[in-house]
């Protein structure tokens, strides 16, 4: 299956965000070695890389996760390919720590902390309110109509998530 443009262009920000990130680290960690607090080598830059292409390798497994959700009518396949891909992320975060903390060749602080990066985008991207860009619905089947007042009229029937 292939990414649909809106998750690619997702995928591209948070891909963006976590590469900024990933440099702050890198120069946190530089900063830190010069007062005296660990040691610098290219260990950290090949970690922090390396996490950062797991963060971002996740986000985009999620995303596809998503998308073929959304196709699948049958809400226990439904459910169940949800849980399956979420342990299969899960697995393959662990494991990149588990191969950084046992690689003489990376560190893991460095390897773990950019596994964080996409939600410290997506946070980044909410509170300057760059989340969800001006002109652009939340939901594409809830839109406004100006004839009616712009009330959904089903907006009063709740959701299978709603009470």
């Amino acid at each position: 299956m292939k990414l649909q443009p809106a998750s690619k262009k997702e995928v591209i920000r948070i891909a963006k965000g976590s590469v900024i990130l990933a440099v702050l680290l890198v120069l946190s960690m530089l900063l830190l070695s010069f007062v005296g607090v660990g040691t610098f080598s290219y260990r950290i830059v090949l970690s922090a890389a390396g996490g950062t292409a797991v963060a971002v390798l996740n986000f985009a497994m999620m995303c596809l996760m998503v998308q073929k959700a959304a196709a699948t009518q049958d809400e226990k396949l439904r459910r169940s390919r949800v849980q399956a891909s979420y342990h299969l992320r899960l697995v393959l975060q662990a494991g990149w720590v588990v191969v950084a903390f046992l690689a003489p060749f990376l560190n893991v602080i460095a390897a773990a902390i950019p596994l964080f990066f996409p939600s410290a985008t997506i946070y980044f991207l909410q509170v300057t309110g760059r989340l969800m860009p001006a002109g652009e619905s939340p939901s594409p089947d809830r839109r406004e109509d100006p004839e009616s007042g712009g009330e959904d009229p089903e907006e009063d029937t709740p959701g299978p998530f709603e009470v």
